[in-house]
């Protein structure tokens, strides 16, 4: 990942730079994040939800500040100069910091195996379901990621001050995926992912009834921290349904979903806007995704349940 990005920065055709940035996504990018959260809830024998929850916090602290930094630094030394301090930064940080990642004792690993290595759902059940619910949880929580900045400045009338609020939504992510983590290890991984989507599902078409920024920068702190708990309860939840054999690559698997989702949701957002010239049926749309979402997590829920209940 800091090669292509630093390498982009000498691109000379757009194709180029898609091909680069592909490289940095799917050898780099997609690659840290499933071995890190797996490898994360392998070390907690009790309280993972807390501890996956702080984890996935550095995305959102990385979703809010890298992009308000990248625009400072295209600001000052243009946009080739920014991808490279980018390439370099994630050099001196990345590289060492991978040394740091150590596998669990064999011993507790063994342990831990025995007490939590049995789930009530078949893997061949459980992962195309988180599969198609996690596809329809980031297809919703995109549009507002991808589309809540131009929305701000037809709405509002401004220009780069428009991003405050989803700066500030990204921030109060950070709060949301620790507290839906230690929320997930009280009433478990499901209730937990049930209860963000629901709050996330609820609020989606509030932005379509603001009219000021001072109200986007209100609302971007209670849809923030709903939204950041999502993400926690996706990564719980998969944890709590797969075997440790095969935890690492079920969640590499539901997050390759997830980024489908970002992406299809991010696109049908513009193609709307486009065909109809108001963000209404983005935001609409966006919110029957959140719908599905929480249909099949309930179903999965009701399952287990029903299975776990002690007979007579």
């Amino acid at each position: 990942m800091c090669l292509a990005l630093i390498t982009s920065a000498y691109a000379t055709t757009l194709w180029q730079f898609y091909a680069l940035f592909f490289i940095a996504g799917a050898l780099g990018g997609g690659a840290f994040f499933a071995p890190i959260i797996a490898l994360v809830g392998g070390w907690f024998r009790t309280g993972a939800g807390l501890a996956i929850g702080i984890a996935s916090a550095g995305q959102a602290v990385g979703q809010g500040l890298v992009p308000y930094g990248s625009g400072y630094l295209i600001e000052t030394v243009g946009w080739q100069g920014a991808l490279t301090y980018l390439g370099i930064i994630c050099a001196v940080t990345l590289v060492p910091l991978s040394f740091a990642m150590i596998d669990p004792p064999k011993q507790g690993t063994a342990a831990f195996m025995q007490g939590n290595d049995v789930v009530a759902l078949s893997p061949r059940l459980a992962l195309p379901a988180l599969s198609i619910a996690v596809l329809g949880c980031c297809a919703g929580m995109a549009v507002p990621l991808i589309h809540l900045v131009p929305l701000i400045q037809i709405v509002c009338g401004v220009g780069a001050e428009a991003g405050g609020p989803l700066l500030l939504m990204l921030v109060t992510a950070i709060a949301g995926r620790v507290f839906f983590g230690r929320l997930a290890d009280t009433i478990g991984p499901l209730r937990a992912w049930m209860l963000a989507t629901a709050w996330q599902t609820a609020l989606m078409l509030g932005f379509m009834l603001l009219g000021s920024l001072e109200a986007f920068w209100i609302f971007a702190v209670l849809y923030g921290f709903g939204y950041g708990g999502v993400m926690t309860g996706v990564l719980v939840s998969v944890r709590a349904l797969t075997p440790q054999s095969r935890r690492a690559s079920a969640t590499g698997i539901v997050l390759a979903f997830a980024w489908l989702g970002h992406a299809a949701g991010g696109w049908q957002g513009g193609l709307t806007f486009d065909i109809t010239g108001a963000y209404f049926w983005a935001f609409a749309n966006a919110t029957v995704f959140g719908l599905i979402n929480l249909a099949i997590i309930g179903t999965i829920y009701l399952v287990l349940r029903q299975r776990t209940m002690p007979s007579g």
